[in-house]
Parts: structure tokens; sequence; C-alpha cells
């Protein structure tokens, strides 16, 4: 198997963590912070605008930190992080030359989830917290100075989303309704009732939301698929209910939106296609999307501007290579490379990801990537069927770690963008309505025979792997299709549709009437829930199973792998159960990440015949 394979690649290099990621430029653009490990643990660093003389400002121990950004204020920095992966968000500030450090939000079990951020309103910032009720987050007004919380908006219980003005006042929302559909609300003041303006029916549920006020704070910008099949971007006034459409595709939607932070005016929007494809909305941008085409090969992203707006930071990604970070001098059209994320990548080939389509059983066309190992035949290959979570939501193209972990291992990995994906407009993301198990799983079905068919993946050795969503998809597959498929890998996928929505996160509250269209209902469709849940038919699995949970995972408990794992144990089916209790829903720390990522190597070896790295 080996044969041909270029050399392996260490999963520290690929699932350790990252040497640096995630820059920013300070507000004045004297200065760059970014993530990198401090004793094995990722912190903020914070040095000079090439990256030089770091050093870290945040001292933490334990999970390391993800989410921060700078304060609008120059002078802070802030960050989100939880407790072993309950999602109950505290929000903390850093000051970077003192290092002094507050928690901003020292609540327990209370998420925090940052609502507005505006730079011409630097000590401000609005936050949502479910402190009063853990079902429904409210509106909070931060004195980033003082500290001091003030409640600007209540969530009347069914509230998925705020909008503020350019005054930092809470004039919109979006609201769940019981029938799976969203309402717009808006308010001309702080202190007035809300009047529903937009009743969004539930085909265009997910494809349809506000993105910003413009700056006269009358008009608002949405993304609005009523009447289309793609969400367009379309600026709409609510007194007239007039509207223009400003970006719009006839088969993919919106799914980027760059907004002037100081005229609050839509200047980028971006289409994923097989790729990642960016259109000047504002002409005056156009020599920056071709200075930026030019700077490198990869996909990218704008990460952060500053506020005189002459600097930004940008995110390209390219399947074969690592993230890279460039710093970009808007008045000179030049950027300026800062560093890649994992350079030691840069030392080991890696595999291209193809952009594939192909007709499903009923017709629909259905696309995604495909990625087979490198210096090797791509015949009656080993393979992956690695499927994304959400189920909203989407594979894309670029660096995917698992991808080419797999691909280096010697598998072809198959990503398919199944029904019920987000991206491809909404006749296709309400095709997979109530076809969870069902049609979701036909395309999958459908895309390994396909994968037969071209003659790339050896019928005797196909796995399927997949995580949340992707984990419920590989128990599907090991208990509806066991024939097609070799062995099974789940992490963190709900076993019982009926237990696993029953047990949603409190603050989904507002977002429960939309699972239970799309879906199930707990109590009307409990037999139709029954027959797609993979709990009820474990009699069924004939293929060697890895199950991954973590302990303290909000979103799929930990009864959902328990339920199926006893359920195996008690008919003597062949499996390997692992419980991190220190995770939720994935694995943050590097630890765990290579504890799992070195079992599930080895699985896959011994029922795939693929290769491992050896001294586990």
């Amino acid at each position: 198997m080996a044969h041909g394979l270029p050399p392996l690649i260490p999963r520290d290099v690929l699932f350790g963590n990252p040497e640096r990621a995630a820059p920013q430029l300070s507000p004045d653009g004297t200065r760059l912070s970014y993530l990198a490990p401090l004793d094995g643990v990722l912190n903020v660093w914070v040095g000079d605008v090439d990256g030089s003389n770091a050093r870290p400002v945040t001292q933490d121990r334990d999970r390391g930190v993800r989410v921060y950004t700078w304060a609008h204020d120059n002078r802070h920095l802030i960050y989100l992080q939880d407790r072993g992966g309950d999602e109950n968000w505290r929000l903390y500030r850093v000051h970077p030359e003192s290092g002094s450090e507050r928690l901003l939000t020292p609540f327990d079990d209370v998420q925090v989830q940052i609502v507005e951020h505006d730079k011409h309103h630097p000590q401000d910032l609005l936050i949502g917290m479910n402190k009063e009720d853990p079902r429904a987050h409210d509106v909070y007004h931060l004195d980033l100075a003082s500290g001091a919380l003030q409640l600007v908006a209540k969530n009347p219980g069914n509230v998925l989303g705020w909008v503020a003005d350019a005054e930092l006042c809470i004039l919109a929302a979006l609201a769940g309704r019981d029938d799976g559909g969203v309402d717009l609300l808006l308010r001309d003041r702080g202190d007035a009732e809300w009047e529903t303006a937009i009743r969004w029916g539930s085909e265009d549920a997910l494809s349809s939301a506000p993105v910003t006020f413009a700056r006269d704070g009358r008009h608002l910008y949405l993304l609005d698929s009523r009447g289309a099949n793609a969400a367009k971007l379309i600026r709409w006034d609510p007194r007239t209910g007039h509207s223009d459409v400003i970006a719009e595709d006839p088969e993919y939607d919106v799914s980027s939106v760059l907004v002037n932070p100081d005229t609050y005016e839509p200047e980028l929007v971006a289409f994923v296609k097989a790729r990642r494809e960016w259109h000047a909305i504002d002409r005056s941008l156009a020599p920056d999307l071709v200075a930026l085409r030019k700077l490198n090969s990869g996909d990218f992203a704008v990460a952060n501007r500053t506020h005189a707006d002459d600097a930004w930071t940008v995110l390209y990604e390219r399947d074969v290579g690592p993230a890279a970070y460039y710093t970009y001098d808007r008045r000179a059209k030049r950027g300026r490379f800062l560093f890649h994320t994992r350079p030691e990548l840069e030392q080991y080939e890696l595999a291209t990801m193809e952009p594939i389509s192909f007709r499903a059983r009923d017709g629909l066309t259905i696309h995604g990537y495909l990625t087979v190992p490198a210096r090797v035949d791509r015949s009656r290959l080993p393979m992956v069927l690695n499927v994304h979570g959400g189920p909203w939501h989407r594979d894309t193209w670029g660096y995917d770690p698992e991808a080419q972990w797999l691909a280096n291992r010697g598998y072809a990995v198959l990503q398919v963008n199944f029904r019920g994906s987000t991206g491809y407009g909404k006749r296709f993301l309400n095709a997979g309505d109530r076809e969870w198990g069902a049609k979701m799983h036909d395309d999958l079905v459908d895309a390994v025979q396909w994968a037969l068919e071209q003659g790339i993946a050896d019928p005797e050795r196909v796995a399927i792997y997949g995580g949340s969503y992707g984990g419920y998809a590989a128990l599907v597959g090991a208990t509806f299709t066991p024939e097609l498929f070799c062995c099974a890998v789940d992490i963190v996928g709900p076993s019982n549709l009926i237990t696993f929505i029953n047990s949603i996160p409190p603050y989904w509250s507002a977002f429960l009437s939309m699972l239970h269209e799309r879906v199930g209902h707990p109590e009307r469709d409990a037999d139709f829930l029954r027959s797609r849940s993979p709990l009820s038919r474990v009699e069924q699995i004939r293929i060697p199973m890895l199950i991954a949970q973590g302990a303290n995972d909000p979103r799929v408990k930990q009864a959902e792998s328990e339920q199926i794992v006893a359920a195996m144990r008690e008919k003597g089916i062949d499996h390997e159960y692992m419980l991190f209790p220190d995770e939720g829903h994935g694995f943050a720390k590097p630890e765990n990440r290579l504890k799992f990522y070195a079992v599930a190597e080895r699985f896959l070896a011994k029922h795939l015949g693929g290769r491992f790295q050896p001294g586990d």
C-alpha cells in the first residue's frame, strides 16, 4: 500500500497546534496580534506589524484561546472562552501592554454572544446573554472601560439574532415562528414595540436574513430568497417596501458580504461555487480585487482592517498548502507575506482537491470534492466518504487537514455536498427537508456509486466517516446500508433523532420549530423519527465501528453515543468507543485531537489497508 506514496506526514503536523494563526492588525495599524502556543496552549500574542518582537498577552493553560479580536478602543483585546467544551462562552478583556485581564461576564451557565462592536463607538459593546432565561439571549450594553452592563433589548423568547444601527441601537431582530418560518421585526427606537416587517416562509428561512442597516438608519441590506431560487443581496426600504437587487446568481447564494465600516454600504460579495468568487459592488474596490488575486493563487477572505482602512489582513487558502496570511496595503495595492499557519507542512507533498459533480438517482445535480493520494494510480483505491456536519453547511475547496491526512495514508477522500447543504439555492437546501436517513443518505450512496463507476474506489474497501451530522450519517451508513461500507467512524453524531431533538441546548429553543419542520417532531412524528434513527436498526450493523464523544457536548449529548454503544455491546457488535471528559462538540485540545486521530488511523488501516504512523 505504501509503495509510491509520498513520505508520511506526522499527525502533530496536521492536527497539533498551528505555529501561528488568526492575525489581526490593531485599529491604528501599529501592532499585530495572532494566536500561537504558549507551553502547548493557544494564546494571544502581540508584536510589531511584521509579526516580530511578539509576546503573549493571555495566559490560558487549558483549552486555548480560539475566538478573539481587538477592541475598537485600540487599547484592549477581547476574547471568548468556555469550560471543557460546554459552549457557555465568557467574555474577557486584556490590556496587551500591562497584561492585566478582566472577566467581563462572570456568570455561571451563561452563554455570551458578541452582537455588535463598532469603531465609531470604541468603548461600547453589545452582547447577547441568556442570563435571565437559559432559552433566550437578551442584549446588553457593555461599557468596555468600567465593565458596567445595561439591558437594552429583551428577547420575547423567539429571537434568533439582532441587528443594531450605526448608533448601536437595536432596531431589527430575526424571530422564529412555530411553522418553521422567520419574521423580520423592526422598531423605530429602542423603547418602541416590535412590528413584523417581513414574513419569510419555511422555504426561505435558512436563506434569508438581515445583513446591516444603511448609514441613514432607514434602509436595510438583506439576504433574501423570496421570488428567486438563490439568496440575493438587496437594499430594502421598510417604509415603501421598495427593494433594489445589489448582487445575485441564479444558482448560488450570496455567501459573504464585506461592508464598509464608515459608510455601512456593501463593498464586496462572494459566491461559493466550486471555489469562492468575489465581486466588487463598490467599483472603487475593483483594483483591490485584481491586486489580491495576484498576491496568491488561493481563495482569499479579508480577516480584519484598520480604522483608517488603509491596511487589511488577508487569509489565503489553497488545497495543497497551509493557510497563508498577508497584510495588504490598500494605497500601494501591494501585499506582504506574514506567515503560514503550519509552515512544516511545506516540507511535505499534499494531494490536490478536485471539484466533482454527478447526478443523483432522482436527477438532482450533486457537487463535492475528491482528494486522491499523490503519486498513485487512481484506480480501485480504498476510499473514505467524509461527510460534513450541519447538515446546513457545506464543504469548500481549500486545505482540509482530514482530507490530507487520509490521502497521505493512501485513501481516496470523497466529500459530498448532499441535498440540504447550503450555498446552492433554496431548492437544493429544502430538498433535504425530512430526508435525514433517506434522500440525504441516498446522495451519499450515489456518490459512492459514482466513485465505483469511475473506477476510483475499491468496492470492498469503502469507509464512511464524519462528525456531528456527519457522525449521524456514519451511523446511518452502518445501519441502513452496511453492505456498502467496510467500517464506520462516528464523531459526536446523534443516534436517536427523538432524544437528540428533545435534548438540544435551551438557547436553541427559538430554532426548535425549524428542526421540527426540517427533521421531524418528536411527538407528532415519533414513528417517523424512529425509522430514521440508527439506534432503531442496531441489529443491522455488520461492520466495525469507531465512536468518539465529548462528555460536555451541549449539542449532541453524551447519551447519543452511550445508547448506541450500549446496544452494540449487548449484541456483541465489533466497536471501539472513545469518551473525552474535557471536550464538547469536537476536540479543541491538541492532545485529545492527536489521541483520537491516532486511534482512528489504526482503525482505518486495519479495515481499509492504508498506512499508519508507527510508535503510537
